[in-house]
């Protein structure tokens, strides 16, 4: 025996004519099948698949599109920019309008004003010129009856109406109620005390029911009152009041005396 008789061979074993035969014939039996079938099948049947065509994007297309979008987001900021430049415009343009109406409302309001002021200053020259001749005829007419005094007397007590009532003034143009019934006597020739306390006493006590005119009222006790005036007819008193009313006639029903004094 050859010393190379046990060794295997590496090559595979070539196959067998027949083998290869049957396979080839396998084959051809199965193609044929599908080609019979295929043959066999509706002429009008739709193809199983569908093919979806996509869309082609070049690089131009998206830098055109990136293009139009740029310029389609300035030109809107340039009609915002534009619309807030007319509106500041329009605003601009109202404040000033309203400021100069201001101005000329203030201006008119002003002119208004300074013209009223002038009337009243005016009124009150008016006034007080007619007053100041008032008190110089009554200071030239001399009347010594009891009846003539208490005229002269109620006489300059009205001239002095509308003048103002301060605290311890004694004219010409302000008093308060003592100052005015000491100088309105004055023009007869009485010569009464300053303040109402003494002036509660300076004469005869009379009744308020059975009051004449040109009796000096008080209020308040005698020897102790706090305000007086001079009774003038017809149940009414003129006196200085107070700040808020100045020199006025007033009715002794509002506002009843405590007592009167007769010094005419």
């Amino acid at each position: 025996m050859s010393h190379t008789a046990h060794i295997p061979s590496h090559r595979k074993p070539r196959r067998s004519a027949s083998k290869l035969a049957l396979r080839a014939g396998v084959a051809g039996g199965v193609l044929s099948t599908m080609a019979v079938a295929g043959a066999a099948g509706p002429a009008n049947a739709e193809p199983v698949t569908e093919t979806i065509e996509m869309p082609t994007l070049t690089a131009d297309a998206v830098l055109s599109a990136a293009v139009s979008q740029s310029a389609e987001a300035t030109q809107q900021v340039a009609l915002d920019l534009e619309l807030q430049a007319q509106e500041d415009a329009a605003a601009a343009k109202a404040a000033k309008s309203a400021k100069l109406a201001k101005a000329e409302a203030e201006r008119k309001a002003e002119a208004k004003e300074k013209a009223e002021a002038k009337k009243r200053a005016e009124a009150e020259a008016k006034e007080r010129a007619s007053r100041d001749s008032e008190r110089t005829t009554l200071s030239a007419s001399s009347n010594t009856s009891a009846t003539g005094s208490a005229a002269t007397v109620v006489a300059f007590l009205k001239a002095q109406l509308g003048d103002a009532y301060v605290m311890g003034a004694s004219g010409p143009n302000s008093w308060d109620c003592s100052s005015l019934v000491q100088a309105a006597f004055r023009t007869v020739g009485v010569d009464l005390p300053r303040v109402s306390q003494d002036q509660s006493v300076a004469g005869t006590q009379v009744g308020t029911s059975n009051l004449q005119v040109g009796d000096i009222l008080y209020w308040g006790g005698a020897g102790s009152a706090y305000h007086t005036g001079v009774y003038i007819g017809d149940g009414k008193y003129l006196d200085a009041a107070n700040p808020g009313k100045g020199v006025v006639i007033q009715d002794l029903s509002g506002y009843p005396a405590s007592g009167a004094v007769r010094v005419l």
